[in-house]
């Protein structure tokens, strides 16, 4: 498998991925936060300032190629930012939520909020508007049907300690009963799927991705954690960050980033461009003894199946 499997051409800063299938081009397509690695300034302006960037397959996930970023998100003047994108297909439209900050922030400050875009082919897309959830400081959204009908939302609450909360709603436009679901310790980047007949939920932890199992979708186990022990391929060798998670056929595949120039980086040493850049790797998932199991550096051929 090719190590790494995405790097962005334009920043260097390819993070926070979501994979999904274009049903109009026959591709799979890659969509990040486009973090701006090269850009020198103060603070975390580089973090900031982001567009959404696309990298599309046509060979199963093998090989990935950078067409550009997202247009036609931007609906108030300005410089702004768009971090994290789930895209979530349904009955012919794909709805998106993405984080969503006014301007360049130079530290973790600012209202963060959710917005809800709709498109009939990943192109073109239609503003529906912020969602109300449990505060004004959201991100990095996660989307599932649920068992019993209607849907459910996941995502990251930093005004309430960093903690997964979660929405519901019966048709993908309108929200209800923001609630806790996970709160025992600080993390992101919730990601919620179902393999070998159970869900998961895996979330970044900022030490690796800590797993739940679940049979409904309502109570959560530990389940251990993934990807928190660096890999020996190429740019692995750092912990993995923020993921997405394909299930095709009878395979599951991680997609996550790393900081690969964070290695060996010395405590309190000045970050530069060598520390900021971030690579996208992908690996194969399993299940073994109840216990969602991921060997990074596991020799294997991806194939993204096409509907």
């Amino acid at each position: 498998m090719k190590a790494p499997l995405f790097r962005d051409p334009i920043y260097d800063g390819a993070t926070d991925p979501t994979v999904v299938y274009n049903r109009e081009t026959k591709e799979w397509w890659m969509v990040y936060t486009s973090r701006r690695a090269t850009a020198e300034g103060p603070g975390v302006a580089w973090v900031h300032g982001s567009d959404l960037g696309v990298a599309t397959s046509s060979d199963g996930g093998r090989n990935w190629v950078y067409r550009g970023t997202l247009p036609g998100l931007e609906f108030e003047w300005g410089r702004n930012t768009f971090w994290a994108p789930e895209i979530y297909w349904h009955e012919g439209v794909y709805h998106m939520y993405v984080s969503y900050i006014q301007g360049i922030q130079i530290e973790w400050t600012g209202d963060r909020r959710i917005i809800h875009y709709t498109s009939k082919n990943l192109i073109d897309w239609k503003l529906e508007g912020p969602l109300p959830l449990s505060s004004n400081r959201v991100i990095d959204a996660c989307v599932h049907e649920l068992p019993g009908g209607g849907f459910r939302l996941w995502y990251k609450d930093e005004e309430h300690g960093s903690a997964t909360y979660a929405a519901d709603s019966e048709d993908l436009y309108h929200w209800h009963n923001p609630r806790p679901v996970l709160t025992h310790r600080g993390h992101e980047g919730p990601n919620v799927f179902r393999f070998k007949g159970s869900y998961w939920m895996i979330i970044d932890e900022w030490r690796g991705q800590g797993v739940y199992r679940s049979d409904d979708l309502d109570n959560w186990e530990r389940n251990g954690m993934i990807l928190e022990t660096p890999g020996v391929r190429k740019d692995d060798a750092w912990i993995g960050h923020h993921a997405d998670v394909v299930v095709t056929g009878n395979e599951a595949y991680v997609f996550y980033f790393t900081h690969p120039g964070r290695n060996g980086m010395q405590e309190g040493a000045k970050e530069g461009y060598e520390q900021r850049r971030s690579s996208v790797q992908a690996a194969r998932l399993d299940v073994r003894d109840g216990i969602l199991v991921c060997d990074r550096d596991e020799e294997f051929e991806m194939n993204l199946i096409t509907e």
